[in-house]
């Protein structure tokens, strides 16, 4: 039971919380251990509150999980684990994450308090309205970003990365539906409504509008990686950007994969190699030559 319970939380989808870092990161205060620590606690609070999203989630959705070739597999779309049990443990949950998260920050708590209803009205309502629905998964990014700063004091933080981080939870939302499009092809709407008004050649579009002002974006940001400041040192990280970024896309057209985006980041070697490398770079640039 415990195994089913963990893999309700779904963990692996976890790695989308590490966004949380991107504030004491590009801020060059990874070498403070105290600004670290808070925030290394909010992380393990919002994949918590991630974990209870999934589990109210999954208990709404149960029909149509069970529509799904892979979903059908999750613990209580199978019938693994009840749904008196998943009840409880999104109460214990409820219970642990937000007392803590006031308790460390008043503004993380707040934070996660709106990120936790915003998520509620995505399932409840907001993920049946097309394009909306992912405008609401980018939107849920942008806040784990703001949640991982306001547990510390930020001075050198740019604002580009808020658009940057945006565009990319679009960019991904929309090759998620892309890919849910081909996997499922004449029973997608049953598994998803939304999917009744996309089509492949809109979602295409959509990824190639995306893709362009992504790569803009990143390229504008590295003229002034920290506010206030201009250096251009960051400007050599851009073809890491680039060719992981057209990787995905060849993912996506190519694999069922690119349905989970945790899925390819786990399994790609070539895009997992591009990700050490563009965090080397960064890590050269911002805490050595900067």
């Amino acid at each position: 039971m415990l195994k089913h319970l963990i893999n309700t939380l779904r963990p692996r989808q976890w790695l989308k919380n590490l966004v949380i870092f991107a504030g004491i990161v590009f801020d060059g205060q990874l070498s403070v251990w105290q600004a670290l620590l808070r925030v290394s606690i909010a992380f393990a609070l919002f994949c918590l509150l991630s974990g209870l999203v999934y589990t109210i989630n999954d208990l709404m959705d149960i029909k149509a999980d069970r529509a799904h070739p892979k979903k059908q597999h999750r613990p209580i779309a199978s019938g693994a684990l009840s749904t008196k049990a998943a009840i409880g443990m999104a109460v214990v949950l409820a219970l642990i994450i937000f007392p803590a998260a006031f308790f460390l920050d008043v503004k993380f708590g707040i934070v996660c308090s709106a990120y936790f209803l915003l998520m509620l009205a995505y399932s409840r309502w907001l993920k049946y309205i097309m394009i909306i629905d992912v405008m609401v998964i980018a939107i849920g990014f942008v806040l784990r970003m703001y949640a991982g700063i306001t547990v510390i004091t930020v001075q050198h933080f740019s604002p580009w990365l808020y658009i940057l981080t945006s565009l990319l939870a679009l960019f991904l939302a929309f090759g998620k539906r892309h890919a849910e499009l081909k996997l499922l092809s004449e029973n997608a709407s049953e598994h998803r409504v939304t999917l009744r008004g996309y089509t492949l050649e809109m979602l295409n579009q959509y990824l190639v509008i995306v893709l362009s002002a992504i790569l803009i974006t990143y390229m504008l940001y590295t003229f002034a990686p920290t506010a206030g400041e201009h250096n251009y040192m960051m400007m050599f990280t851009i073809p890491f950007v680039i060719y992981g970024i057209f990787r995905y896309m060849e993912i996506l057209q190519s694999k069922d994969t690119g349905a989970a985006p945790e899925e390819v980041l786990l399994s790609d070697r070539p895009l997992q190699a591009t990700i050490v490398l563009w965090a080397v770079a960064v890590f050269i640039i911002l805490y050595i030559i900067i």
